[in-house]
């Protein structure tokens, strides 16, 4: 059976045919706020609104501070949950938020159909029970229907306590996870065809250079976009990611606290390969890697640079998790080559 077409309703235990499409680009409406004083000292201090009513306001770069100390207690390791994997896709999925008894609403999109409105799991302090009944509420309100995307699978078993119309999983979206120091280090027979790629890179390179992404090489990076653009794909959604690539290092550039990154450089300095993440409790999400592609074992070689870099300065940091394949063949054997050792499924639930 393909499970990309097939819904299961758990309590009646009957299946119904669904239909999950891949995300249809449009244009986006590239506002941005500036985070360069952003305060994140002080984020555990969070102003709520009336307790019995759900107000959702479009998220910015400024509400990221109140979003993130909420956001970070979620036990998962999608990155749906992760700081970057937030702020990227603001747009794209129309995400908005609303805080209520120390608790965070996201209202966006369908993952797989963003022609719907969703809602994401809720963090904070609600209990599930209570969450569901302040959207239920705010849905029929509003008159459509309560649909939650992107749940992670630890938290089917609650939602199906709450007797759930229907839940479909995300074939497409499962996020891979990989033991952090075989990325690291590339030790193992595993690992032999990507060390391989590095050894090519560092004959072709020998004098190359890998520092941190700072505001300063993120102002060079927005201008090495130019070259990924010359040689990527045009299609709607390949523009798409471009665009919201370089909105991620305009935060870089304007002193954004929480996302990291790395930068490599031949011996003149030309910029070679980048790369943006962020980590959330002992994981590390890589959101953005760009390489030339006339450079070899360019990919390799930034991605082995920046987790190296990040789990000697971060040992708390046990796992990588390099997003989902989205459906693309070419993607999904890239991922398997660094062997993940699971992947983070998710679902949709229609309440």
């Amino acid at each position: 059976m393909n499970t990309r077409n097939f819904i299961y309703s758990p309590l009646c235990s009957s299946a119904i045919a669904g239909n999950s499409s891949f995300c249809s680009p449009f244009t986006l409406n590239m506002r941005r706020c500036r985070v360069k004083n952003a305060d994140f000292s002080n984020s555990e201090t969070i102003t709520t609104q009336n307790p019995q009513q759900l107000n959702f306001r479009k998220i910015t770069p400024a509400d990221m501070p109140q979003i993130w100390s909420i956001m970070r207690r979620e036990k998962g390791r999608t990155t749906d949950f992760s700081y970057g994997g937030l702020l990227m896709w603001v747009d794209y999925f129309h995400y908005e938020f609303a805080v209520v008894s120390d608790t965070l609403f996201i209202k966006g999109r369908v993952e797989s159909d963003v022609s719907k409105v969703a809602f994401s799991l809720p963090v904070g302090q609600l209990p599930l029970k209570e969450a569901v009944e302040l959207l239920r509420r705010y849905c029929r309100s509003q008159n459509i229907p309560l649909i939650f995307s992107a749940v992670p699978e630890y938290a089917l078993a609650d939602f199906e306590a709450l007797c759930p119309i229907s839940v479909e999983p995300l074939t497409d979206w499962a996020d891979y996870l990989y033991d952090a120091q075989p990325l690291a280090t590339l030790r193992g027979k595993k690992m032999s065809k990507k060390r391989n790629h590095v050894n090519q890179f560092l004959a072709a390179y020998p004098d190359y250079s890998y520092q941190p992404l700072d505001p300063l090489s993120a102002a060079s990076a927005l201008a090495f976009m130019d070259h990924i653009d010359a040689e990527g794909d045009h299609t709607p959604m390949a523009e798409t990611e471009r665009r919201l690539n370089r909105e991620m290092l305009r935060y870089v550039e304007d002193g954004d606290p929480i996302l990291l990154g790395g930068v490599l450089r031949d011996g003149a300095g030309h910029m070679l390969a980048f790369t943006i993440g962020d980590i959330k409790g002992d994981t590390l999400f890589i959101h953005i890697e760009k390489a030339l592609r006339e450079v070899p074992g360019g990919f390799e070689m930034i991605n082995k640079s920046f987790a190296e870099a990040v789990c000697a300065n971060h040992p708390e940091i046990r796992y990588i998790n390099r997003e989902d394949d989205a459906g693309d063949e070419g993607l999904r054997m890239a991922k398997e080559s660094y062997h993940p050792i699971e992947l983070l499924r998710k679902y949709n639930i229609m309440m």
